[in-house]
């Protein structure tokens, strides 16, 4: 099937974005590269401007507009408008605008087939704080946290080491281990930079991390990729998470028990089914003691985690898209209210 990707958006990871695209965009045959610029402008874009280039030095404001309608994206000409022909459409917009289920709900009210978690799952995702309640109400363990608002700090805390997050925001930006309370009050402006709710808990040393991302096909059943564990220092920092977005290459299966392997893929399918239907999504987990912690999802992960799938084109031909339900507007209660006015 056709499949076109749609990336940019007005966000702290808009750049990240433009990364995956590019990065997909060399592996992946898309019919077409639909650019969403900070002013909220589509931009259609060949091919062979694929490239940096083209939106570091704004040039793709050279490039064909393009506007939304019922089912598809458009193009203005001199006879009039013509359809460009979605048939079904990537988002890989990170952050705000993709993550928040902005974009999701403007495919949804389009009637735009596309390939990114709904709006309900986008609100549950975006927010770390509502991610550890829908995990927790989903049976999926998450470490102890604490939430603050900008209003009211903390001036210290329990438990040093301790990281801090912004609560509504990726690829690590704003993100920092605080060792002890000299650090404390940096990284909490730094956080605070980003957000308005920051989320903070323990820093555990060493831990066991794993990456799986998953889906569910066109029968309804689950295909997740291998495990990948992430080799770090302490954390991917933002660096890091920007040179790891722009992956193609495969990588080679964690060496777990197929125990663990299973647990993991358990905590996966309690937080994606009747969620994420729709989205190709990778879950980070932490293992203490033998026991699966759900770190964060990501619901639309850098480059779209294709290099943990064997085959992604196969990937993007097999997931299941959701179909919206036909609801029948016949006025028949207002017909009733008229006959009964004698208005019929």
């Amino acid at each position: 099937m056709s499949i076109s990707i749609l990336f940019g958006g007005k966000s702290y990871e808009h750049e990240i974005s433009i990364v995956s695209a590019i990065s997909l965009s060399k592996i992946v045959s898309f019919e077409h590269f639909i650019f969403l610029d900070s002013s909220h402008h589509f931009y259609l874009i060949p091919q062979e401007k694929m490239n940096s280039k083209t939106f570091n030095q704004g040039e793709y404001k050279q490039c064909k507009k393009l506007s939304l309608k019922q089912g598809d994206f458009s193009l203005s000409g001199f006879f009039g408008d013509k359809n460009l022909g979605v048939k079904k459409l990537l988002s890989v917009i990170h952050g705000g605008d993709g993550e928040d289920g902005i974009v999701s709900s403007l495919l949804e009210f389009y009637s735009i087939p596309f390939i990114a978690p709904r709006t309900s799952a986008c609100t549950l995702s975006f927010d770390k704080h509502l991610t550890k309640l829908f995990a927790k109400e989903r049976g999926v363990n998450v470490l102890s946290y604490q939430v603050y608002e900008r209003s009211t700090p903390p001036k210290t805390l329990q438990h040093y080491p301790s990281i801090i997050k912004p609560s509504r925001l990726g690829s690590s930006i704003g993100v920092g281990v605080a060792k002890n309370e000299a650090e404390l009050e940096y990284l909490l402006d730094s956080a605070f930079e980003y957000d308005n709710m920051i989320l903070i808990e323990p820093f555990i040393q060493g831990v066991r991390e794993y990456n799986l991302a998953g889906y569910r096909n066109l029968e309804g059943e689950f295909v997740f990729s291998i495990v990948e564990e992430p080799k770090k220092e302490e954390f991917l920092n933002f660096e890091d998470k920007y040179l790891d977005f722009s992956r193609t290459s495969a990588i080679s299966q964690a060496q777990i028990t197929p125990e663990l392997e299973s647990k993991l893929q358990e905590a996966f399918r309690k937080l994606y089914v009747n969620c994420f239907e729709g989205a190709i999504i990778r879950c980070d987990f932490f293992v203490i003691d033998n026991e699966v912690y759900l770190n964060e999802i990501n619901p639309i992960p850098g480059s779209m985690a294709n290099y943990l799938f064997e085959d992604f084109n196969q990937v993007l031909n097999d997931i299941g898209i959701p179909v919206a339900k036909t609801i029948d507007v016949s006025y028949a209660y207002i017909h009733k209210i008229q006959r009964a006015k004698g208005k019929a």
